[in-house]
């Protein structure tokens, strides 16, 4: 069975959040025979459960490999939302201070945030690949930083919100841009231009309605 490095961390959150998780005892945790896990689990690939009984669903999650006491007979399903924003909205380039339409985005996501009850909001910062792996890891921290502080300032609960920054892991542009001459540097126009979609912050706001 195999637990994706996110589901992991979901897990340890649940754990330190003080929610009450408590873990459901299911035959079979959601994981179809591919080895996909459909739902937050533990250590030992159990279902975990909110404080108030509600399974959590990962975005691997489909009605095929859906367990009966997380989605049959559940009062009220876990909702919840992933959002992408470009950090060239949300940040000036090689910056970590929030833009005013940064602010604007981030405003959105608090309104989707105050429909529901949040148990937890993952907040994931990106950069491109322009710069060190030290460097790059550090700004991403520091922007998911300041994601936190902005929705902590709107009344999201500090301790909602997990913060991670992964620095240029997981480019979404792949080669797309390696053919660009020049500098590899920042004062490359289109090389910056290029590498914009991988600057971004994955918001992924968990809980029930």
């Amino acid at each position: 069975m195999r637990i994706s490095a996110k589901q992991a961390v979901l897990a340890a959150i649940v754990a330190g959040l003080g929610v009450g998780a408590t873990v459901a005892h299911a035959t079979t945790p959601g994981i179809d025979p591919n080895g996909t896990v459909a739902y937050l689990v533990d250590k030992d690939f159990d279902v975990v459960k909110s404080g108030t009984g509600l399974c959590w669903q990962t975005g691997y999650w489909t009605p095929a490999n859906a367990v009966g006491e997380c989605d049959g007979t559940a009062k009220g399903a876990p909702a919840g939302a992933k959002i992408t924003l470009a950090a060239d909205t949300l940040f000036a380039f090689n910056k970590a201070d929030l833009k005013p339409e940064g602010k604007k985005a981030l405003d959105n996501v608090v309104e989707q945030a105050k429909a529901l009850k949040v148990e937890v909001i993952v907040a994931v910062g990106y950069t491109d690949r322009i710069g060190s792996d030290a460097y790059n890891l550090k700004l991403s921290q520091h922007r998911a930083a300041s994601v936190k502080s902005y929705l902590v300032s709107k009344g999201i609960p500090a301790d909602k919100i997990y913060t991670e920054g992964k620095g240029k892991a997981n480019p979404v542009t792949g080669k797309t841009c390696d053919k660009i001459g020049g500098p590899q540097n920042g004062s490359n126009k289109k090389l910056v231009d290029c590498l914009q979609p991988d600057r971004r912050a994955v918001l992924e706001i968990i809980g029930t309605k």
